[in-house]
């Protein structure tokens, strides 16, 4: 069912700034959408209310058909535990873990870490890092250590994948790797991933952009197939 905005607006502070200006779209079952834009145009701050990590101020959000503000509190963390995966720019690894265990950690939380394990080692062989499974992140170049962060973020097999600037600490070679997973996962997992970035020659690798200016939609196109 997917993703739907209707006229959300997001502030912060008193008086209010407002962010995003009455924002309305759709996104289906499936898409890769990147969301581009200038700094301080508001592109986190719409990916992460569409996360729902951070609240709507006014509008509606639909995720698989649920009102957001409808949700209890537990019911919207269970909705988050069970549907969606983050990738942020730096890759928040637990140092005392080895790889395979942070990859892991998400099932941990639910006591089911043993369940997906198999899983783990097979999504670290299929993004190409399963020669680093137990070794600390200490020990993994930056381009290792973001790809880890993917594997964890995908170990719950989410709908969702958010990204906030995946590749905005790596350099060409392994950022190039990090969108090509991503482009993988699209395709072959059916994942619908929203991913912010300054990045053009990434965005363009999305099947959809969204342009934000000032908080407002400047444009919305999709990659003719």
């Amino acid at each position: 069912m997917g993703l739907s905005a209707k006229s959300i607006v997001k502030s912060f502070g008193q008086p209010p700034t407002v962010v995003l200006k009455s924002l309305s779209f759709e996104i289906e079952d499936g898409e890769f959408m990147a969301i581009t834009g200038r700094s301080g145009s508001g592109k986190s701050t719409l990916l992460y209310t569409l996360s729902t990590l951070d609240p709507l101020t006014s509008g509606t959000l639909l995720l698989d058909g649920h009102n957001v503000k409808s949700l209890s509190r537990k019911d919207l963390y269970r909705f988050r535990n069970q549907n969606m995966g983050f990738v942020f720019q730096f890759h928040y690894l637990l140092p005392e873990l080895d790889c395979e265990e942070n990859v892991l950690f998400p099932a941990r939380k639910t006591g089911q870490h043993e369940k997906f394990r198999r899983y783990a080692i097979q999504l670290m062989q299929t993004f190409e890092i399963g020669h680093v499974r137990k070794k600390l992140s200490g020990q993994i170049s930056g381009g290792e250590r973001q790809r880890v962060a993917i594997a964890r973020a995908m170990i719950m097999k989410p709908k969702y994948l958010f990204a906030d600037e995946p590749t905005g600490n790596l350099d060409s070679v392994s950022g190039d790797k990090v969108i090509s997973i991503f482009q993988k996962i699209n395709r072959e997992m059916k994942t619908t991933i929203l991913m912010v970035t300054h990045e053009p020659d990434y965005a363009a690798r999305a099947g959809r952009q969204i342009g934000l200016k000032d908080g407002t939609i400047e444009f919305d196109r999709k990659k003719r197939r």
